[in-house]
């Protein structure tokens, strides 16, 4: 089985040393989780969070993709938005960042995001989206990937024309979702949907949907047959997923999967993060990785009611400390 990730662009291929890809998800995967992650997966293709285009042309975002340069690792940077000029001069700003990679979203069912014509909406403006990548494409030297779901729904999956025209408008990767738009993330990903995609073309083929542990990554490349897969809410409150895939489609054994107590020092330390980069707003931020944690241990419930309750981020410390400490006394 190789190990590695070929992708090839208009002037820069790249060649990534693993075949898991964490997903870009909105209000997660910010630098500080990005951190996180790359410690367990130090060549894994990592996404920052999904920006509008539009808007970081405006200077929104700007920070986001700043941030990037001075990461470990590959980044790529994931755009949205149905407006060809302002995608490629933010493909040219992400270029020039030190993304090592620009990805489209065609595929975000948020209804928000759809019905400003981005993400999912382009499998219904085929022609657009066509633009869309010739735009891209042209205006920089790196790989340009596409996002999308295996269609808009059941009745409407005319999918395989659809990233025929993106390959002959110049994308170099596609990352399929084994769902339709109108399935959002309800019912089972279509793995072998995907697997009859990627037999159609000529570039590398991520699966993506449904892989939550090794097995799942496992049994989806034996039905897929894709050149990789990619992790989203899997890394849900486990950072070290990615990682712990990657090892083992290498071949290696025993991972070193964090303990609680770990895990709960872990929660700490992003915590701190959080404040000293959003201040006290910090704590409320982090209450979306504390009920991630907080799980699947004796006194889970009552920490994370402690902690959502927290006055302040020392007391929210001192509760998980106060937590870690029963739990090695138990051991």
């Amino acid at each position: 089985m190789h190990t590695s990730l070929v992708i090839k662009g208009k002037g820069v291929s790249r060649e990534i040393k693993s075949r898991v890809i964490q997903s870009p998800l909105a209000g997660v995967t910010d630098r500080i989780f990005r951190k996180f992650i790359r410690r367990w997966a130090p060549h894994s293709l990592l996404f920052a969070e999904m920006i509008n285009a539009t808007s970081l042309n405006l200077g929104y975002g700007i920070e986001k993709i700043n941030q990037i340069n001075n990461e470990e690792g590959p980044i790529g940077i994931q755009l949205f938005d149905n407006r060809p000029n302002s995608v490629a001069d933010a493909a040219k700003e992400s270029e020039s960042s030190g993304a090592y990679i620009i990805d489209i979203n065609m595929g975000c069912p948020v209804k928000k995001i759809a019905n400003k014509g981005g993400g999912s909406a382009l499998l219904r403006d085929p022609c657009l989206a066509v633009e869309l990548v010739k735009k891209i494409s042209r205006a920089v030297n790196i790989p340009v990937s596409v996002k999308t779901r295996i269609g808009w729904s059941e009745k409407d999956k005319n999918i395989k024309e659809f990233l025929l025209r993106l390959q002959d408008a110049g994308a170099n990767m596609f990352t399929i979702h084994g769902r339709t738009r109108e399935q959002g993330f309800n019912g089972k990903a279509d793995w072998s949907f995907i697997g009859e995609l990627k037999v159609e073309l000529d570039v590398p083929v991520i699966a993506n949907g449904d892989i939550y542990n090794v097995n799942d990554a496992i049994e989806c490349l034996n039905i897929t047959k894709a050149d990789g897969i990619m992790i989203g809410r899997g890394v849900l409150g486990a950072p070290w997923i990615i990682g712990e895939i990657d090892f083992a489609l290498k071949g290696l054994e025993n991972f070193k999967k964090p303990t609680t107590e770990e895990k709960l020092q872990l929660l700490i330390e992003h915590i701190d993060e959080l404040i000293f980069e959003k201040g006290e707003h910090g704590l409320l931020m982090a209450r979306k990785y504390i009920a991630w944690t907080c799980n699947d241990f004796d006194g889970a419930q009552n920490l994370r009611k402690n902690l959502v309750r927290a006055k302040n981020p020392q007391e929210a410390k001192d509760e998980i400390l106060l937590m870690i400490h029963k739990l090695k006394n138990k051991s």
